[in-house]
């Protein structure tokens, strides 16, 4: 499949250590591959968005918690495990709220746990394997949620897209863009518009930059230009990865999107949210429970100016997600299929590997 991009999102370096990304800080005027050797890097190239995306923070961490096993030196079990907590803990603290974040971790501490009677060293080598079995899952998954979605489309049409769920957020595909990709591969001569989303501009660095490059045809928009374009008939569907999905269907994504779902909604047009099933949290039976990111003010009236666009004293307000109410989506698509409302039971089809309708 053509994607236009001649790197990784994510890779390990083995020999050198090192966790190996794209920062994407820095796109799309450069290119820069960064090579993370200690867990304050990776920490804080997750908290920095230099690595994003729910898929792509999963497949980091669990890169990043093998390199952190790597280091410890003791052959005393509880030792080791006690130092691994740590470390995943620290790991842990740089985003609350994509969930992919905390399933990788305790993944990988499953490996450890189930491992008690190995030697540290035969521990760390399984490590290794899962955190390559989750990278190698998460394109599979990507690829299904794409070959779901294109059952949703007809050639032509016009999807609407927020923030960056493409390949930049996975490991390839995307969540939101396989479709895309998918329906470039066979023809479909679909046609794209990306939501610049403020106020890190992951639409208009990230998206456009990565469906430009693979020759798809995408146009950028102000967030603001969401509802003249769905009015002038241009999207026939919305398709909007998440980072947290609530068991009633809720769905925690980047900040922004539960205002494309309520104008996709008003215009009768679908809205489609691609979700890796990893992604869906079986603790939380509502969206009001998922904890939201707040970041700092300077995101808003300082990083994209040459000058501070405020006067001083502005206070300012900025949570990294919003939560779409469920009943705003019209399905949920999983690499098991399309989930429907009632989302209740929907999902838990879906965690059970059922195939949806």
């Amino acid at each position: 499949m053509k994607t236009g991009l001649t790197f990784d999102t994510v890779a390990l370096n083995d020999q050198e250590n090192a966790l190996v990304i794209i920062d994407q800080t820095r796109l799309p005027n450069e290119e820069v591959i960064l090579k993370l050797k200690t867990q304050k890097e990776i920490h804080d190239a997750i908290y920095l968005l230099q690595v994003r995306g729910a898929p792509a923070i999963g497949v980091a961490a669990a890169y990043g918690i093998y390199l952190a096993a790597k280091e410890i030196r003791t052959d005393d079990f509880d030792t080791f495990l006690k130092e691994f907590r740590v470390a995943k803990e620290y790991l842990n603290a740089s985003r609350p709220t994509a969930v992919n974040l905390s399933w990788a971790l305790r993944r990988m501490e499953n490996v450890v746990l189930s491992n008690a009677d190995r030697t540290v060293e035969e521990i760390v080598g399984l490590l290794k394997e899962e955190a390559v079995e989750i990278q190698e899952e998460d394109i599979r998954i990507c690829r299904a949620i794409g070959e779901h979605s294109l059952s949703l489309i007809k050639k032509g049409d016009g999807l609407l897209t927020h923030c960056n769920a493409g390949q930049l957020a996975t490991s390839r595909y995307g969540t939101a863009t396989s479709v895309m990709y998918l329906g470039q591969e066979k023809g479909y001569d679909l046609h794209v518009y990306a939501d610049e989303t403020r106020p890190l501009l992951q639409g208009a660095r990230l998206t456009a930059y990565e469906l430009n490059k693979a020759g798809i045809d995408v146009t950028l928009i102000c967030d603001n230009m969401a509802s003249t374009v769905m009015k002038q008939g241009k999207i026939q569907a919305v398709f909007v990865g998440c980072d947290r999905v609530a068991m009633n269907g809720d769905a925690a994504n980047k900040i922004g999107t539960s205002g494309v779902a309520i104008l996709a909604k008003h215009y009768g047009i679908p809205f489609y949210v691609c979700a890796p099933s990893s992604t869906i949290d079986e603790k939380l039976s509502d969206g009001s429970q998922i904890p939201i990111e707040q970041r700092d003010g300077e995101e808003i009236t300082t990083m994209w100016y040459q000058r501070k666009m405020t006067a001083d004293g502005v206070k300012t307000y900025n949570p990294a997600f919003d939560v779409t109410d469920h009943e705003l989506i019209s399905a949920i698509i999983t690499e098991n299929g399309i989930a429907r409302a009632p989302y209740t039971e929907s999902l838990h089809k879906m965690l059970s590997g059922t195939k949806g309708h």
